[in-house]
């Protein structure tokens, strides 16, 4: 038995960014409720080499959008990264789930052998297979950030748990 590429990707997608999004309210309540400035997890990182819970939530957003776009052959949507606060970042989101929402199973389907070609022209130029993309490269990459943004808020005291995490499925 095989599963559609649209079953493996946008439900996954918009059920961790909806949880993305419902973790992201919970740190703005802890911040409101503990009077502490928003920016303190905004711009928390695991690590010093790492990038800032505000990267991780535009990086996860830009895998949500980026991955199924290309499997579609649609144009994939740029943003400007220019989110400074929690409800920048809940913009962001809402933008990314309307436009896979608007995406189809009959523009995805069938895409498990479609060549995605990324940073094309440059030495780190690399071809892979629709499935490869998908299942070895776009959802462990958007899995990644996903989970780091989690991780920041949860180091920092947000009470936030695996249910949190998971959101509704």
């Amino acid at each position: 038995m095989t599963i559609s590429m649209y079953s493996a990707s946008i439900p996954v997608f918009k059920q961790m960014l909806s949880a993305l999004n419902d973790v992201l309210a919970k740190a703005e309540a802890h911040a409101t409720e503990k009077k502490i400035d928003p920016n303190a997890f905004l711009q928390a990182r695991l690590f010093p080499d790492m990038f800032p819970l505000l990267r991780q939530v535009q990086i996860a957003a830009d895998f949500a959008k980026s991955v199924p776009a290309r499997l579609a052959g649609a144009e994939v949507p740029s943003y400007e990264d220019s989110e400074l606060t929690f409800a920048d970042l809940h913009a962001r989101i809402q933008k990314t789930l309307a436009f896979i929402d608007g995406l189809s199973a009959a523009q995805i389907d069938g895409s498990e052998t479609l060549e995605i070609v990324l940073r094309p022209g440059t030495p780190k130029e690399k071809k892979l297979t629709g499935q490869t993309y998908l299942l070895g490269y776009g959802l462990p990459q958007f899995f990644f950030h996903v989970t780091t943004a989690y991780d920041i808020l949860r180091h920092n005291g947000v009470e936030v748990g695996k249910r949190d995490f998971m959101g509704a499925y």
